[in-house]
């Protein structure tokens, strides 16, 4: 490789490397003191950069928020679409399954501990976050895991183990049934319930989706 080319070649790498701490760092900042308050000034202090590094990135503090939380939801769906696929692949007992789904459903994630605490201030002061930030931040995260989730339960109902007219629907009644009553008494996340609890809560709520989605004779 010409010397040129070296040069180039660490230069971009060193500028990937800055843009990867300031969003790690607007993350934190963002997840600790939310979207009005974070201010430019300090997630240059926890990304260890100066603000002129930041703004060579990005235009201004929503841009870095929307990409922040566009990246973040990113990687959370991905790793929930995985859950969705191996949890669900293959049916043997639809109750006992959907009761370790809802089980690995309802269970905060420790590894994305800074993502959840960004979605809690991004509820929290939702009227102050331009629209299509939240807008992008839907598509790239929570609408398409559940757009994943409700195909899988569409070929449940083709297979005969379920019965509904639509499947979103189906969804949102299942997340609201065995994970919204941990993530509403764990503070989404903050103070993590005990996994017996999580499981028992997850049983009941699958208990009473199946009363109303298996089918009838």
């Amino acid at each position: 490789m010409a010397e040129a080319d070296k040069t180039t070649s660490k230069a971009r790498r060193g500028s990937l490397e800055k843009r990867r701490a300031i969003t790690c760092g607007a993350r934190a900042v963002f997840g600790r003191e939310g979207y009005t308050r974070a201010s430019i000034d300090a997630i240059a202090a926890e990304a260890a950069v100066s603000t002129r590094t930041i703004y060579n990135h990005f235009a201004d503090k929503s841009d870095l928020f929307l990409t922040v939380i566009e990246e973040s939801a990113t990687r959370v769906a991905e790793v929930q679409i995985g859950i969705i696929e191996s949890q669900l692949a293959e049916i043997t007992d639809l109750e006992a399954d959907l009761i370790a789904f809802g089980c690995v459903w309802a269970t905060p994630m420790p590894e994305f501990a800074d993502h959840f605490a960004l979605v809690r201030q991004i509820n929290a002061e939702v009227g102050h976050i331009p629209a299509a930030t939240l807008e992008s931040w839907q598509d790239a995260g929570p609408r398409r895991v559940r757009a994943v989730l409700a195909r899988r339960f569409q070929e449940l109902a083709d297979e005969g183990y379920l019965h509904f007219d639509n499947a979103d629907d189906a969804v949102a009644h299942f997340i609201e049934l065995t994970a919204r009553e941990s993530s509403r008494r764990s503070f989404r996340g903050a103070v993590p319930l005990a996994e017996a609890e999580v499981t028992r809560l997850a049983t009941a709520g699958v208990k009473a989706f199946l009363y109303g989605y298996l089918p009838r004779p």
